[in-house]
């Protein structure tokens, strides 16, 4: 297996990992898919930096009923042999949107985190 299959297979995972989360209305197994300093910026709720800041706001959305989380024609493209960047059209029962970019980073232990999230979501 190439370098960057496998790192793209750690991707694949950890992002399947982090959608069947949100879909179980887990939000702290959804919290755990980012590093522990990462930033995410979803449009148009705010920027959230660290993975307490990110628990709340999936904790505050899943509360709030949102679910069954699809990701529409998701690119993957290898930036280096430790990150890769996840591009997508995403749907839920609530709203639909935009992956604008999950940096997703190899982590030393062979599985991968989130260290930056910038996504939009658009009334459905």
């Amino acid at each position: 297996m190439s370098e960057h299959q496998a790192l793209l297979d750690a991707v694949k995972k950890a992002s399947e990992g982090w959608k069947n989360a949100f879909n179980s209305q887990n939000p702290e197994g959804c919290a755990a898919a980012y590093e522990e300093d990462a930033v995410m910026q979803a449009r148009p709720f705010g920027t959230f930096r660290g993975r307490e800041e990110i628990l709340g706001f999936w904790t505050q959305l899943i509360g709030d009923g949102a679910r069954d989380v699809e990701y529409i024609d998701p690119a993957l493209d290898v930036i280096d042999e430790r990150t890769v960047l996840l591009q997508s059209g995403w749907k839920m029962n609530v709203a639909q949107g935009v992956i604008h970019k999950e940096i997703w980073v190899l982590q030393n232990d062979g599985t991968a985190l989130l260290r930056e999230d910038v996504f939009e979501a658009l009334s459905s």
